[in-house]
This record gives C-alpha cells, sequence and structure tokens, in this order.
C-alpha cells in the first residue's frame, strides 16, 4: 500500500529569509499575463536603470487600491453539478488575502487585470451590491434558491472593515427572509453575528470556514493577508456559541505540504464547535498553474518537484483537471486515500457531511420601490 503521508513534524514549513521575489503580506509580486493579453511583455534594459527599478519595486510590493464598482447585477446562477449552492454573491472582485493557489485568480482576466499581483491589490467594490439585490428579491419572478456569499471572493477581506458591503447585502437578505451560507477565511465575520445569528436560529443561514493549515508560518506565507489559523478556530467558537450552524472547508488539500495536517485541522475545528466539513484537493486553472508552481520554488524548493508530481498523480497525469465529478476530488489511488483518510476522521470525529440545508419557505418578496421599472 503506497503511503499517502510523511510524519507532520518533517513537514512543518520553515520560512525562508531570502526567497527571492518574495513580498511579506503579498501572496505573489508577479504580475503575470493574463489569457486575454493582446500584447506579450518582456523585461528590457533602456540603459537608464529600468531593470533595477522594476527589481526594486518587485521587492517593495504594491499598495492595495480599492475600485469602486456599480454593478448591473449581484446575483449569479450556478449550473455545476459539484458545487452546492444555486445562487451566489461577491461583493468584490480580487481579493486582498493574496491566497497563493486561490482557484478565482483567472477572473481578473475578464477585467483584463493580471491573476497574479493585480489580483490581490486591484479590489473591485461592487458599492451597490445591496440596492441591486433589493431590485432581484422584489422582481415578481423570482424564486429563492440556496445562495452562497463568497465563492470566488472572501466576502470579510480586509476593505469589508471599512466599506461593510457585505453586511448591507445580508441585511437586505434578512429582510426578505431569504437563506444564505457564507464561506470565509476571515474572522471579521464575528462582526455580524448580530445579522447571522438569528438568520440561523430561524434555519436561513450558516457559515464556513475555511482552515488551510494550523501552520502560523505555513499560513503567513500561503495566505498572507488572511486571519490567522488560531482566529479562525476563535471565530468557529464565537459563531457556534451564538447558535450559528458552523462547518470547516480543509481547503486545497496540497500534498506534502498541508495535507499531513489533514486530521488535525479537523480535529481542532472539531473541537471549537464545527459539525460538519468538506475537502477540495488543490486547483491549478489557468494562471494559477504557473502563479503556485512559483510560489512553491520561492518557498520549499526542495519539495517543489514531489508536490507537482503528487498533483499531477490525482490529475490524469496533468496540472489540472477542469471536469465536473473530478475536478474537486481528484483521481486515482492518491485521491482515493485522501478521501478515506478524510472520511475515517469525519466518522471518528462525529461530523456530518451534508451540508445545512436552509429553509427556503420562509422568503417574502421585498415591495417593489418608488419608480423601479416593470415591463407589464
Amino acid at each position: 500500500m503506497p503511503r499517502d503521508h510523511e510524519p507532520a513534524a518533517t513537514l512543518m514549513y520553515m520560512p525562508r529569509a531570502a526567497s527571492a521575489g518574495a513580498v511579506k503580506g503579498r501572496g505573489t509580486v508577479w504580475a503575470i499575463e493574463h489569457r486575454y493579453d493582446e500584447h506579450s511583455r518582456s523585461d528590457f534594459d533602456d540603459g537608464w536603470g529600468t531593470l533595477e527599478q522594476a527589481a526594486l519595486q518587485e521587492q517593495t510590493g504594491a499598495d492595495t487600491v480599492v475600485l469602486e464598482e456599480r454593478a448591473r447585477g449581484i446575483l449569479s446562477g450556478n449550473d455545476s453539478p459539484d458545487i452546492g449552492f444555486d445562487l451566489s454573491i461577491n461583493p468584490y472582485r480580487g481579493c486582498e488575502h493574496g491566497c497563493s493557489y486561490c482557484y478565482a485568480r483567472p477572473t481578473h482576466s475578464y477585467l483584463n487585470l493580471s491573476p497574479g499581483l493585480d489580483f490581490e491589490t486591484r479590489i473591485v467594490a461592487k458599492v451597490n451590491a445591496a440596492e441591486r439585490l433589493r431590485e432581484a428579491l422584489s422582481a415578481p419572478g423570482y424564486t429563492p434558491g440556496q445562495l452562497n456569499i463568497g465563492s470566488v471572493t472572501d466576502a470579510y477581506q480586509p476593505v469589508e472593515r471599512r466599506l461593510k458591503i457585505t453586511r448591507a447585502v445580508i441585511e437586505v437578505l434578512n429582510e426578505a427572509r431569504h437563506p444564505f451560507s457564507i464561506i470565509t477565511k476571515s474572522g471579521l465575520v464575528e462582526r455580524d453575528i448580530d445579522l447571522i445569528a438569528p438568520a440561523a436560529l430561524a434555519g436561513r443561514a450558516a457559515v464556513y470556514l475555511s482552515i488551510t493549515t494550523l501552520d502560523p508560518a505555513l499560513a503567513r506565507a500561503m495566505e498572507p493577508r488572511a486571519a490567522s489559523p488560531q482566529r479562525r478556530l476563535r471565530a468557529i467558537e464565537a459563531l457556534s456559541r451564538a447558535g450559528v450552524p458552523v462547518g470547516v472547508s480543509v481547503s486545497p488539500v496540497i500534498p506534502f505540504l498541508n495535507e499531513p495536517e489533514l486530521e488535525r485541522i479537523l480535529e481542532a475545528a472539531r473541537a471549537a464547535g464545527t459539525q460538519r466539513a468538506f475537502s477540495i484537493v488543490l486547483r491549478l486553472p489557468w494562471e494559477v498553474n504557473p502563479l503556485f508552481q512559483h510560489w512553491l520554488q520561492q518557498h520549499v524548493p526542495e519539495r517543489a518537484a514531489r508536490i507537482m508530481a503528487r498533483v499531477r498523480d490525482m490529475r490524469g497525469g496533468k496540472d489540472n483537471d477542469s471536469r465536473f465529478g473530478t475536478r474537486m476530488t481528484g483521481q486515482g489511488v492518491w485521491a482515493q486515500l485522501l478521501r478515506q483518510r478524510f472520511e475515517r476522521a469525519c466518522a471518528r470525529l462525529g461530523y456530518r457531511r451534508e451540508r445545512v440545508e436552509l429553509d427556503l419557505t420562509q422568503f417574502r418578496p421585498l415591495p417593489r420601490q418608488a419608480g423601479q421599472g416593470q415591463l407589464f
């Protein structure tokens, strides 16, 4: 039987003082070109020290810029059979957390921005999200569905502390008695317990915290501006005490990096109050692939080849597999062993595997606002 992991003690992340190009607080400083870019660029020394200046800027990182957007719509439908919700709301585009592995990075390509550095430094805030949601929930033909907040961006990333767009969205959902779930890796979700808890007690809300590692040094490198693992566990405790159903997402599972911690993460989250758990193996769509492999070379070069070899073992020999049914779980013997470990740990710890089924029957359409257009 092949051995799926090594003892955790041999795989603890050790921070590197001189990771070339790595900048504290950023997942990447590489402004990688996106797949829709019409122009290809390369470094060129014009004799005026431009290469040296670019290198200096790379080492110092980049400031975060928030770009305001007035969205035309705020609800997105989901037709993927391996995702457990019907609708999603993403109050922001991009995410300052800067997770090196984030599958959502390629979405910045649609804005003609880099999935690399721009994704975590050019944050688009949908400032009229609550207004657009109110319009959607008052439309005559609207039918409620299982709705998730934060599927391709963290709705509680740092800028939310100031803009409170997510909070305004939840206020509208509560007004309409519309069910919702939240997925986040931010402790800021605690701020909105006053809104989430009453909805949860009525069977209309659940929260899932993503915990990728318990190792603070590894978390700082992989998810530089996300909450620390211990802060996320405290958020779970606070939500659970308030009566909110809380689940944990141990995602993504990265072989030989955070994979040895799988059972310990589940144990810590269960002790903090989680009732449900799910897990997704590493996905490397589009530009995420070169970005993540670059991150491996910066931070764990001695393990990079081994990690990617195991990823390919679970992806049919490829770096990524986007097919429904296998993209979340992988395939082959190693993927099967991971699933077995996860399922056994969940059974031992008393986790329920199904997601919280929220009550759709309480929904009441919002009154149409004066001046709101209608066809009939």
